[in-house]
């Protein structure tokens, strides 16, 4: 995996003084290291009989739907308020400096489906502990939450249902 690794760039100082960008649209672009990291996120859940893969905006959608393509799944997305067109469900979230919105369409999980939370990256983990809570309100089962990418030192994990994270690379 450390080849997948050097697939991604580093920008130092983004998108602020201090901050090392871990670029993936570098893997993303490579075909070969995009088709190897999905093959080998989707056969961690291949026979689970995952019904919907929910894709995190916005590179989350990439991951998630290639996914979904793999797993024979649905996809679900969770977008910034105003971006979908039914009747949605809200979730406001803390981050270091403030809060953010997310949402999803109101009908787009029924109770009882086994549910993937994907997205490309793990950091700080309240995006996603957002995410895992309106599909949780939703009746959603979550089988798990997989992200391309995570940033162990960040500590993200802790804010996700223990033992339902998996992440295919680590920095």
């Amino acid at each position: 995996m450390d080849d997948l690794k050097l697939t991604i760039r580093d920008i130092p100082d983004f998108p602020k003084k201090g901050i090392i960008f871990k670029d993936i649209t570098t893997l993303l672009q490579d075909a070969k290291s995009f088709t190897r990291m999905i093959d080998m996120i989707a056969n961690r859940y291949i026979g689970q009989r995952i019904d919907k893969v929910v894709g995190v905006e916005a590179r989350g959608f990439l991951i998630g739907a290639a996914l979904a393509y793999k797993l024979g799944a649905g996809v679900v997305l969770v977008r910034k308020p105003g971006k979908l067109p039914s009747e949605t469900f809200s979730k406001t979230y803390a981050l270091e400096y403030g809060t953010d919105t997310l949402e999803i369409h109101k009908d787009a999980i029924k109770p009882g489906e086994k549910i993937l939370i994907a997205d490309d990256l793990l950091a700080t983990g309240g995006t996603v502990a957002a995410v895992v809570d309106m599909v949780s309100q939703l009746g959603g089962d979550i089988i798990e939450c997989c992200f391309m990418t995570e940033l162990g030192f960040l500590e993200g994990r802790k804010k996700l249902p223990e033992g339902k994270v998996y992440s295919l690379l680590q920095f």
